[in-house]
């Protein structure tokens, strides 16, 4: 298993324009199976994914990928890159820098036109209501997902930046996290951490931040000697996002069971780390991990093993026993084992490392060290 740095904070934050040409030439064969004209994308992380553009939520975008033609992407704002796209066009979003009330009205007439050249549409999500479509429109959701699963390199580089802003949000941690520090408190400078790291805005990063319990999101309450805090953190990077745990003694001076606990969570880790690679059954990964875990001196591990990570908080592979997914290459995805006791552990000890497939086992993304 090889162990990659991640990039430095100055690396620029832009998928690559000939990756983007590359999925919209996969599309295309997805159009081709499917006796579809065109592609019509409206999700922003897809038109992220297929052309490169990132720009303000505020305003919709769409892209439109035909089987045999120009690719169109209509935009609300100017961009500051250069999109995957034959064309652009960009639909009146303000008028003086206020707002349109109907931007998905003002989207879809800019694309009109386009669109009339195309009688069957594979689309992502439905057109905006209100505006005219006469085409056959069917979704083409379940193949975009399939199509993501498979990371190419300027994606796992985005993968490795949101890495890089957690594991700073998880050292800043270190060095105030004490007696007294509220919640609210960890987790803004963990947010102003990862956003430095980032170098612009990130959006949301996680939802568990308390102590004493498995999870939950921050409050203005201070944390208490004695008590374990699991942090479980996803940063995203232009809709890149990994999914980084660690836990924390508030006073650094964890228990004996804490300690124990701890170990058994360490080793489940390990013994992934020395079996997964393409062809392991995720189903068995996590069956391995629950015998190794649930039920030890009567602590509990409820939840899945973990999960792929990418443009979607939980995606394929899933490590869990609803599933039968199988390890692939180009997988990008995370094992978060933990163990719970509300009195002896006061919380539980949950860590999490993410992970790249290659097609001769796993190079490990993130590198913080898991002590307590």
């Amino acid at each position: 298993m090889s162990n990659q740095s991640c990039p430095p904070s100055t690396q620029p934050l832009e998928l690559d324009r000939d990756f983007c040409l590359q999925r919209q030439d996969r599309l295309r064969q997805v159009l081709q199976r499917c006796d579809l004209d065109a592609g019509l994308i409206r999700d922003r992380r897809h038109v992220h994914y297929f052309t490169g553009y990132w720009g303000p939520p505020i305003a919709p975008t769409a892209v439109l990928v035909p089987l045999d033609g120009p690719t169109t992407l209509a935009i609300g704002f100017e961009s500051e890159c250069e999109p995957a796209a034959d064309q652009i066009k960009i639909y009146p979003s303000n008028k003086l820098a206020t707002l349109i009330d109907d931007m998905d009205a003002a989207m879809a007439d800019q694309l009109s036109d386009d669109l009339g050249r195309y009688k069957a549409l594979g689309c992502d999500l439905e057109w905006p209501l209100g505006s005219q479509i006469n085409h056959e429109a069917r979704s083409i959701v379940s193949d975009i997902l399939a199509l993501r699963r498979t990371k190419d390199d300027d994606e796992v580089q985005l993968i490795r930046r949101a890495v890089s802003a957690c594991e700073a949000a998880y050292a800043r941690v270190r060095t105030m996290l004490e007696p007294g520090v509220t919640e609210i408190q960890v987790y803004a400078q963990m947010y102003a951490a990862a956003v430095e790291v980032v170098g612009e805005i990130i959006g949301e990063v996680g939802q568990d931040f308390r102590a004493g319990v498995p999870g939950g999101p921050p409050r203005p309450c201070p944390v208490e000697a004695g008590q374990l805090m699991p942090l479980d953190v996803s940063i995203r990077a232009r809709g890149y996002g990994c999914d980084l745990c660690r836990t924390f003694a508030v006073d650094g001076r964890p228990t004996e069971d804490q300690q124990r606990a701890h170990g058994l969570v360490v080793a489940a880790l390990e013994h992934v780390e020395a079996v997964a690679g393409p062809g392991v059954s995720c189903k068995q990964l996590y069956q391995d991990v629950a015998e190794m875990l649930d039920g030890k001196h009567g602590w509990s591990f409820f939840h899945h093993l973990g999960h792929g990570i990418g443009l979607g908080v939980h995606e394929a592979p899933r490590l869990n026993p609803h599933w039968a997914d199988t390890l692939e290459p180009g997988d990008v995805f995370t094992v978060e084992p933990g163990l719970y006791h509300h009195e002896q552990l006061r919380g539980g000890v949950r860590l999490e490392h993410n992970y790249l497939v290659t097609e001769s086992g796993l190079d490990r993304l993130s590198q913080y060290p898991l002590d307590l």
